[in-house]
C-alpha cells in the first residue's frame, strides 16, 4: 500500500479496526462471576428419580448387554413393575404406578404378548393393577426412525420426535424403552459424532416430555470377558450422553463355582446388572436375576404351551449360613495341634478339617464350594495365614496356620 495517499490508507485502517471492534461485541458475550448463595440443603430439590436409581425423569438410560443375556425380558418385567408400581425385581417404584410405552423395534406383537403374559402369570399382575397405563408396540407393526443419511447428508428427523412427544404427552407417558436403540435409526454405529446428536436429541426429548428414556444396546463379542461399558457396540457417544448405564453380564464360571452352582444351564439362566461405567461392583453387591421359566398354558392339541423367560431377584448364597465364631475359634484350636495345607488337591488340606467341623460333603460341588469360600474369608480376615515352609527337595509349600485369635 505503499502507493495508495495517506489520508486513504488512514481511513482504511480506521474502518478495518471499527469491524474489529464490532465483530469483538457480537462474538464475545459479556461474562460474570456469579456470588454462591450457599442454600439450605433440604431447600434443594431431590432429583426426580423414577425406578430405583436406573431410571430418572428428564434424562437417558443406557442398558447394555451381549446378545441372549436377558436384555429384552429384564426391560419387559421393569416395564410391568413400573406400571403396577410393584417393586418385583427389587427396585422402588417412586410416587406408585408409572405411565410405560414399550416399543420393542425386533420383536413381533406374538412375541411381546408372550413376555408380558409370562410376567403377568408369574406375578399376579393384570390389567386392573397397572393404574398407570401400558403401552406396547412392535418395530414390526410400527416402524421407527429418527435419523437417517439423506441426499444432502445426516438428517435427524425432527418430524418424528415431535410426534413421539405428542403421544408421551397425550398419554402422561413417564418412561419410554426404545429396544434396541440400533433400530430407531439408519445410521452407521461408529459415527461417533452422528450417534452423539441422536442420543442427545433423545435426552432434549426426556427433557421437554418430562420422562424418563431407556435405549437397550448390544455390547461388542466378549469372547468370554467381562462386558463394560465401554463394550458398547460401535460409537461410544451413546454411553456418554446417557446419564445412567446399566451393564448385564451373565454369570461366570468362576462365580458360579463360588456359588455352588454347578449346571451349565442352571448358570445360562443367572445374571447380574452393575451401575455405572467400567467400575464394576464386586459379585456379591451387585443386582442378580435369574431367568424362571414360566408356562403359558397356551397348549393346543398340536402344539405344546409356551416356556417364558420372567426375570426374577436372585440373591447369592451366603457362605457363612450357620457359621458361628465358635467353629472359627474350634477350627484355630485344631489348626495349631496339627499341620494343614491350602491347597485343595493335598491330603491335608485345611478344607478336610473345615467340612469336618461343619458338617459338610466335600464331593458335593456346592458344598465344597462353601468350604472354599469360608477359608478364603477367614484368610482375607487374619483370621487364618497362610505361610510357606520347606518340605524338602528345596520346594517351598504353602500351609495354613492360625491367624488373630478369636476374642
Amino acid at each position: 500500500m505503499n502507493d495508495v495517499d495517506p489520508s486513504l490508507r488512514d481511513r482504511l485502517n480506521a474502518a478495518k479496526s471499527q469491524r474489529g471492534r464490532a465483530a469483538n461485541d457480537q462474538i464475545i458475550p459479556k461474562i460474570k462471576a456469579t456470588p454462591y448463595d450457599w442454600p439450605d440443603p433440604a431447600s434443594i430439590e431431590p432429583r426426580d428419580w423414577i425406578f430405583g436409581r436406573w431410571i430418572l425423569r428428564g434424562e437417558v438410560s443406557t442398558v447394555i448387554a451381549p446378545g441372549g443375556v436377558g436384555k429384552s425380558s429384564l426391560l419387559a418385567s421393569s416395564a410391568i413393575s413400573m406400571a403396577s408400581g410393584r417393586p418385583i425385581l427389587g427396585k422402588p417404584v417412586f410416587c406408585g404406578p408409572k405411565s410405560v410405552w414399550l416399543w420393542n423395534l425386533e420383536d413381533d406383537r406374538r412375541e411381546l404378548d408372550r413376555q408380558l403374559a409370562a410376567n403377568s402369570l408369574h406375578y399376579g399382575i393384570g390389567h386392573g393393577d397397572c393404574e398407570g397405563g401400558l403401552y406396547v408396540d412392535s418395530g414390526i407393526d410400527q416402524n421407527l426412525c429418527t435419523a437417517i443419511e439423506g441426499p444432502n447428508g445426516f438428517v435427524i428427523i425432527e418430524p418424528v420426535y415431535e410426534a413421539v412427544l405428542e403421544q408421551i404427552q397425550a398419554r402422561k407417558i413417564d418412561v419410554l424403552i426404545i429396544d434396541p436403540f440400533i433400530s430407531s435409526h439408519q445410521i452407521p454405529e461408529n459415527a461417533n459424532e452422528k450417534i452423539d446428536a441422536i442420543a442427545k436429541r433423545w435426552k432434549k426429548l426426556a427433557q421437554v416430555g418430562n420422562c424418563g428414556i431407556v435405549l437397550a444396546h448390544h455390547s461388542r463379542k466378549s469372547n468370554g470377558k467381562e462386558t463394560t461399558v465401554e463394550d458398547s457396540r460401535g460409537a461410544s457417544s451413546l454411553a456418554d450422553a446417557a446419564r445412567v448405564s446399566l451393564v448385564l453380564n451373565r454369570i461366570s464360571k468362576s462365580e458360579g463355582d463360588k456359588f455352588g452352582l454347578t449346571g451349565d444351564a442352571e448358570r445360562r439362566a443367572i445374571f447380574r446388572v452393575d451401575l455405572g461405567k467400567s467400575n464394576r461392583s464386586p459379585a456379591e453387591n451387585a443386582t442378580w436375576f435369574r431367568l424362571h421359566a414360566t408356562d403359558l398354558g397356551n397348549s393346543r392339541p398340536d402344539k405344546p404351551s409356551d416356556q417364558i423367560g420372567v426375570i426374577t431377584t436372585w440373591t447369592p448364597p451366603d457362605p457363612f449360613d450357620d457359621v458361628t465364631t465358635d467353629h472359627l475359634r474350634r477350627v484355630q484350636s485344631l489348626i495349631a495341634g496339627g499341620e494343614y495345607r491350602e491347597s485343595s488337591q493335598a491330603r491335608e488340606w485345611v478344607g478336610n478339617l473345615v467340612a469336618e467341623l461343619l458338617g459338610l460333603d466335600l464331593d458335593n460341588n456346592a458344598e465344597k464350594a462353601k468350604v472354599k469360600s469360608i477359608i478364603k474369608t477367614w484368610i482375607s480376615n487374619d483370621k487364618l495365614r497362610v505361610v510357606a515352609r520347606d518340605t524338602g527337595k528345596g520346594r517351598s509349600t504353602p500351609f495354613i496356620v492360625c491367624g488373630e485369635p478369636v476374642e
